[in-house]
């Protein structure tokens, strides 16, 4: 019975449960106690920023890791920030440290061995020191500018020995700093796109001048064009469509495959005789070359066509960007 019930105790299910819990607690916090440290934490990493200076994140084992996680997530929101072992700090590594920068120092205990080591020489370099830990009254809390209390009422699992609950509310603590900084430093999509140019994240915050067809590769004929032409510019450059454009390449409108077909079911006979500017939609949707390829894909989808003409400023046709490069691209 007593091996039944400690089974029951540590199911997996449980597990995630304590966590919650502690997260939970976490964020009543912030609503309440925590209001005006985590402001004043926020504020310190946000001048350091605004300044040229840095966010140094320090923590050892597993406190570390989170770390690491934690200085990941400020330098991709906009924050300069830099992950520093404090046993390699107290060898050299301390260097890292510039006049200006601010440190945030991990510890569950908050009387971690090598953190402690460092605080003589931080308070010499006049960095100011943010905490996150778990006890208000430890030797890193009471030396810090702002102590972020990251304390949890149990962990995860029966031994409640393992970090598991209070590294996942260090986590959580870390990317709501990093964030809340990112705001009010007025962090936007675009830059933040600049900043992931790999991957399927970098491939959807793509802009779509750097997916359209341009150049040869854009369909284009002329208002007076003959249907020929039309329909030969049109399987020239497989995109099922052509922009059709006037002086100095202002767009004028768009015929597409579906425009071919209408046609010929109403003026089957009479469909060669016909120009370009005749049949066209003169109301195309459009879209800006700085948009983004997930907003191209969206509004695309939405309005159930394949392709989009890229205008600029002044309605001139730039290029084309077809749904397949979007689905590519921009998923």
């Amino acid at each position: 019975m007593e091996a039944t019930s400690k089974n029951e105790r540590t199911r997996p299910s449980e597990i995630v449960r304590t966590e919650a819990r502690a997260l939970l607690e976490l964020a009543i916090r912030l609503d309440g106690p925590m209001t005006q440290p985590f402001a004043r934490a926020v504020e310190l990493l946000a001048e350091a920023a605004g300044r040229g200076n840095r966010v140094i994140v320090l923590g050892m084992g597993k406190s570390g890791l989170i770390a690491r996680k934690i200085a990941a997530t400020l330098r991709s929101t906009g924050t300069p920030a830099h992950f520093l072992h404090p046993a390699e700090a107290l060898h050299g590594d301390l260097g890292m440290i510039t006049p200006g920068d601010v440190v945030v120092a991990l510890s569950a205990s908050g009387e971690t061995e090598e953190l402690l080591a460092l605080l003589p020489a931080l308070a010499r370099m006049g960095s100011a020191l943010v905490s996150l830990c778990g006890a208000g009254g430890s030797t890193l809390a009471q030396a810090s500018a702002v102590w972020l209390d990251a304390s949890v009422g149990t962990e995860a699992g029966a031994l409640n020995l393992a970090p598991t609950a209070s590294t996942t509310v260090m986590l959580a603590l870390g990317d709501a700093l990093a964030l809340e900084v990112s705001r009010q430093r007025g962090f936007a999509a675009g830059e933040f796109a600049e900043l992931h140019p790999g991957g399927r994240l970098g491939r959807r915050l793509a802009r779509v001048s750097s997916l359209m067809h341009t150049g040869e590769a854009l369909p284009q004929v002329a208002a007076d064009t003959v249907m020929t032409q039309v329909i030969h510019e049109m399987s020239h450059k497989r995109l099922g469509m052509t922009t059709v454009v006037g002086d100095v390449g202002r767009l004028l409108g768009v015929i597409s495959d579906g425009d071919l077909r209408r046609l010929l079911e109403r003026d089957a006979a009479g469909a060669m005789a016909h120009t370009a500017g005749e049949i066209m939609n003169a109301k195309p949707v459009t879209i800006a070359p700085e948009a983004f390829a997930s907003e191209a894909l969206t509004l695309m989808e939405a309005r159930k066509i394949t392709s989009l003409i890229v205008v600029g400023a002044q309605g001139e046709a730039l290029g084309v960007v077809h749904l397949h490069d979007l689905w590519a691209s921009a998923g």
